[in-house]
């Protein structure tokens, strides 16, 4: 399934198993959205934000179970990185200050990481 389970302790101080995005999955989903991202340069910013959060959307739905909110906060910040990258490298000059990007944000909105499994509801 992509997941990889270890022990923990839940918040009152028991033993349960938790989940998290398998390192390689992540790894590999990575490099293929920044691939991905890199490939529409050439299209309008709104079609950009628009496959973006597709993108997120369905990667949040498929490890977006219980204890998995770290790992898929993560994999966002990853692809706002490579999306702010290959926005700066539209043209030869640096278009967006992080500041600038995060401002661009509010106009257009990424996906925010949200969990939509809870294993423990029955």
């Amino acid at each position: 399934m992509g997941v990889t389970h270890y022990c923990s302790r839940s918040k009152n101080g028991k033993f349960r198993v938790k989940r998290k995005t398998s390192r390689k999955k992540y790894t590999k989903k990575c490099k293929e959205v920044h691939r991905k991202i890199r490939g529409m340069m050439t299209w309008k910013f709104s079609d950009i934000i628009r496959r973006v959060n597709q993108i997120l959307a369905g990667y949040f739905h498929y490890y977006g179970i219980t204890d998995n909110i770290n790992s898929i906060g993560r994999f966002r910040y990853e692809v706002e990185k490579s999306l702010f990258y290959w926005l700066n490298h539209r043209i030869q000059k640096r278009s967006y200050t992080w500041e600038e990007f995060r401002e661009m944000q509010k106009v257009y909105p990424l996906e925010p990481a949200k969990i939509y499994v809870s294993i423990y509801d029955g």
